[in-house]
């Protein structure tokens, strides 16, 4: 066989990072999505919520009691639909950035690491912030009777509130990817060097092992800006032209500084693991 009828790889590895993303993202959020539904509740959740959960627990037991199981998968739609592009840009942006980021040496350093995925999360933002906000919408309480399915809230906005309204909140959600992919891209090379790996052994415990840490870090350091995303994406007048830190300060001064830290346990319990 000659040169020239060499198979070429039927994927690059750009392509089979996108694809084995993808189909572990939907695999994720199958599982993990009924923690997503507590999470968004529990930070929606105010001193005047007609509905006062006292824990992730008691949240659980509170939805399938009153609203039924399936109200555990309600808006699960959106991010199924959204998970193969936002894997796409997140992977294409990361090693874009990563291209103009490197030294003379070819090697990124520490610093550039998180630089480029905190550019390549805060660029799939623009994609995704659409189905964020349907998915917020259809996780709110507020909105059970409001929203039949998905489709329905999606279409219900751009009827109501205009095209813009899928882009609420926008801004926070552009601080929380990027918090979180700097932090966890930043995170993932220090962990691989400070954990040495045995010449000839399998480097997946190694490879779980920092993926869990820079989860863990990266959702703890992100938690205050989420709360404000889902409160702004949740829509209200009340909440229409806020900014992010001006609402953070609000939240801490009216319920205290643990308010910017509501849901923080499911996050914790999801993408800790899903890192």
């Amino acid at each position: 066989m000659s040169a020239g009828d060499k198979k070429k790889p039927a994927l690059s590895p750009t392509q089979r990072n996108i694809v084995a993303g993808a189909i572990a993202g939907v695999t994720e959020v199958l599982v993990m999505y009924p923690l997503d539904v507590v999470k968004t509740r529990l930070q929606l959740q105010t001193a005047s919520s007609s509905q006062q959960y006292t824990g992730v627990g008691n949240a659980f037991r509170t939805i399938v009691k009153q609203e039924g199981f399936f109200s555990l998968y309600r808006g699960i739609i959106s991010p199924i639909l959204a998970e193969a592009p936002k894997r796409a840009a997140k992977f294409t942006f990361n090693e874009l950035y990563k291209g103009l980021l490197v030294g003379k040496e070819g090697k990124l350093v520490g610093w550039k690491y998180a630089a480029a995925g905190s550019l390549a999360g805060m660029s799939e933002a623009l994609i995704n912030c659409p189905f964020e906000v349907v998915k917020v919408r259809m996780q709110a309480k507020e909105n059970l009777a409001l929203y039949r399915s998905t489709t329905d809230a999606a279409l219900g906005l751009l009827k109501k509130e205009g095209p813009l309204a899928l882009y609420q909140g926008l801004e926070s959600q552009l601080w929380r990817n990027g918090v979180w992919n700097g932090a966890y891209f930043g995170i993932i090379p220090i962990v691989k060097q400070t954990i040495p790996v045995a010449p000839g052994s399998s480097e997946t415990w190694r490879n779980f092992l920092a993926g869990f840490i820079a989860g863990t870090v990266a959702t703890t350091l992100n938690t205050p800006v989420d709360v404000v995303k889902s409160t702004l994406q949740k829509g209200g007048k009340e909440y229409a032209g806020r900014w992010t830190f001006p609402l953070l300060v609000d939240l801490a001064r009216q319920e205290g500084p643990r308010a910017l830290f509501k849901g923080y346990v499911p996050r914790i319990l999801r993408l800790g693991p899903g890192g």
